[in-house]
């Protein structure tokens, strides 16, 4: 059966067959793990011998530790004068938990700046077939359709470039929960099959609901089409992966029987506001040093960050079935950071994760905005916090819980430093206007007055910063030896001016994000769940009212720790100017760094370029040259009720994909069906149903065969 589809812009209709939307189902049993009971009966047999990187681990720890400890000391130094009191040895304690976090990340970048430094720079063929099938997924949520579809298409037409791509099927996996949004998505999804002809392999499924979000959109696919695919890669709604990444990626799994996920390091690409460039510069000079550490250390008991990665599908349904948490949100309920888990869990069960740091052709974007990001951050600070809930979990492997540890503390750390910044604040005012009337654990008849090593409390300083700022430095020595990125990122003097601005711009929005942070961990303690919601992919401006409103208490903050310090001490202003200036400025420096404007302006001096600004990756180019053809359209977010009341060929496309009603028993009615079946019911018109309908309203009809018939037999009286 064939069904046409509404003329596009350019006044076309497009004949589409109405096959299934997706192919027919194998399933794979995915059963749910347990976290407190493993035997070691369950763990597989390796197919080969695992090397651990002892050397690399003995280097980055060891060496961490040896930072600390010398940190450690020579703040006790410090506060030593005259005896320690109560307060001084809180700061110690503080400074000791937060000099570890820099001095493990300092240890980790100085082995990933070797071990790129002396990688082997040859890249592997790729192979002429491949044995195993492998699906390609891409869950969406409430997503613009032209920037998906297009993402989607051309990363499917790069794999076919390879002459390998009919081992992939591609896969758009929604859980949008916007009706309007959903329908562009059928409409788009209908184009592109239209466009790529017969042998297109691209499927789409939509949920009724998302239940367990990501992690059950993922689970979903494994269970009931899994058992056809060998891998699947996948996707996030913001990722690009070019034909010979993903390629590689199947062809080392394929070739190595004990990989469970192999994961790659996307870079940030195609930004242009003034924050998202100073991420993408700094992902782009920094994060390769990073990763590579990682990789080193970890070795094959590594990480997932859920997305741009191939995982073993069979391994993955059988180990990676997601537990809900006992209790309620914010600690309990469904694993928000699934990924972590995940990787946990195949690890557990004897399959190796690990990382092809330098296997470039992976990319992904970044929030536009402060705002933004801190709204992406509050999820994941919940779903980090939500695993002190995992740690404990049987027979995981140390890395695993080091792993998780990690993520932990990279959120415990902004109330951490904000708690030592406020304790060295009151030990000045103490020691310049209150007499203690507290001392030492040592017999005194006088009291422990709270005096420094005013020259080794420099030193230390100095020494903290350096160690803080090390790992972007040696990501500036790798680029400016590197010849391709010096060149690509406008010389040697444009790239450093370019690292001493984006120094700059960290350390002014640091404090910022340290209360942000700070805050998100307090609400999550004090159990208050958050939302998910989508999340902005496009460049432009937030709301300068909102802007105000969400960091008016930073501003406010700034002046008061401005003019508490004048009255302690002016030299404890110049120690805390940067702190002082970012949050008196968080305003304007929120403002401007999200103006489309002031980021493009920066690109056209060449000020924060990367190497794939100058020559982006054609299939970036691709991409961006399909969403906008696909943009022109202006379907992204169409009246979905007009769109099926008022073409019957699409309305008949969209009733064949829609999979079977489920069986419903008399008197089981909810709430939202039974109000959008009066509502339609009473309605003369389909503009009159459209706005009495509200979203799930909405859903429920455009899901129910029953209801669209009663929606297009409603007269269309277009308003005057």
């Amino acid at each position: 059966m064939t069904a046409t589809v509404s003329p596009d812009a350019a006044g076309r209709r497009l004949d589409v067959e109405v096959e299934p939307a997706m192919p027919p189902e194998a399933t794979l049993a995915m059963p749910t793990q347990s976290l407190t009971r493993f035997g070691r009966e369950e763990i597989r047999a390796r197919a080969r011998p695992q090397r651990k990187p002892w050397l690399a681990r003995f280097l980055v720890f060891g060496g961490g530790l040896a930072l600390t400890a010398y940190g450690s000391w020579e703040m006790y130094r410090v506060v030593e004068v005259g005896g320690v009191t109560a307060l001084e040895w809180a700061l110690l304690i503080l400074f000791v938990v937060n000099f570890s976090w820099i001095a493990l990340a300092f240890s980790s970048g100085v082995v990933g700046f070797f071990a790129l430094m002396f990688r082997r720079r040859r890249q592997k063929p790729l192979p002429a077939t491949l044995a195993a099938r492998t699906a390609v997924v891409m869950p969406i949520y409430n997503e613009a359709p032209s920037r998906v579809f297009a993402a989607v298409e051309a990363i499917r037409a790069d794999v076919e470039a390879t002459g390998v791509g009919g081992s992939f099927d591609f896969f758009l996996l929604s859980d949008t929960t916007n009706p309007d949004i959903w329908i562009a998505e059928e409409r788009a999804f209908f184009r592109m099959r239209e466009r790529l002809g017969p042998n297109h392999r691209v499927y789409y499924r939509h949920r009724p609901k998302n239940t367990s979000r990501k992690a059950g959109n993922i689970a979903d696919f494994v269970t009931r089409w899994g058992g056809a695919y060998d891998h699947m890669v996948v996707l996030d709604a913001d990722s690009l992966m070019t034909g010979h990444a993903i390629v590689t990626l199947a062809a080392t799994m394929e070739s190595d029987p004990d990989a469970g996920v192999i994961q790659t390091l996307p870079l940030i690409i195609n930004r242009n506001t003034l924050f998202a460039r100073v991420q993408q510069f700094a992902a782009r000079l920094y994060g390769p040093v990073i990763a590579a550490g990682l990789s080193a250390w970890m070795g094959r008991d590594g990480n997932y960050w859920g997305h741009n990665a191939i995982i073993r599908t069979k391994a993955f349904a059988d180990h990676c079935g997601l537990p809900d948490l006992k209790g309620r949100p914010p600690f309990g309920g469904h694993i928000l950071s699934h990924d972590f888990v995940e990787a946990a869990l195949i690890l557990r069960a004897g399959w190796d994760v690990y990382m092809l740091p330098t296997l470039g052709g992976s990319y992904e974007e970044s929030p536009p905005s402060l705002i933004d990001l801190a709204a992406r951050d509050r999820r994941w600070c919940q779903g980090n916090l939500q695993h002190l809930r995992v740690l404990p979990t049987k027979r995981m492997r140390w890395a695993s819980r080091q792993h998780f540890a990690t993520g932990i503390f990279s959120y415990l750390a902004s109330p951490l430093w904000m708690t030592q910044l406020i304790v060295g604040i009151v030990i000045v005012l103490q020691s310049r206007y209150i007499r203690p009337e507290y001392f030492s654990d040592e017999f005194s008849l006088y009291p422990a007055w709270p005096r420094f090593d005013a020259e080794r409390s420099l030193k230390l300083f100095a020494f903290t910063m350096a160690i803080l700022l090390a790992p972007k430095l040696l990501g500036l020595l790798l680029g400016l030896i590197e010849e391709r990125t010096r060149r690509r990122s406008g010389g040697a003097l444009l790239l450093i001016a370019s690292s001493l601005f984006e120094i700059v711009m960290s350390a002014l929005l640091a404090p910022i994000m340290m209360l942000i942070q700070s805050g998100s961990v307090m609400e999550i303690l004090f159990g208050r769940d958050t939302g998910w919601n989508p999340q902005r992919r496009d460049d432009g401006s937030v709301p300068f009212r909102y802007i105000v409103k969400r960091h008016r208490s930073h501003v406010l903050l700034g002046l008061v720790t401005l003019f508490a310090g004048l009255l302690i001490a002016p030299s404890l202003v110049a120690w805390m100017s940067p702190t002082i200036a970012g949050l008196i400025l968080a305003i304007v420096l929120s403002w401007g760094t999200a103006q489309l404007g002031v980021g493009l302006a920066l690109k056209r001096i060449g000020l924060l370029r990367t190497p794939e600004e100058v020559a982006p990756p054609p299939i970036a180019v691709a991409a961006n040259r399909l969403t906008a053809e696909l943009a022109a359209l202006n379907e992204d977010e169409i009246d979905g009720l007009a769109a099926i009341h008022g073409d019957p060929q699409f309305r008949r496309a969209h009733e064949a994909i829609l999979p079977a009603a489920a069986h419903r028993h008399r008197g089981d009615i909810t709430v939202e069906r039974a109000m959008a079946e009066a509502k339609l019911a009473d309605a003369r018109s389909v503009e009159e149903a459209a706005r009495w309908l509200q979203p799930k309203e909405r859903m429920v009809v455009l899901h129910d065969r029953a209801l669209i018939d009663v929606l297009t037999r409603l007269e269309h009286r277009p308003p005057a």
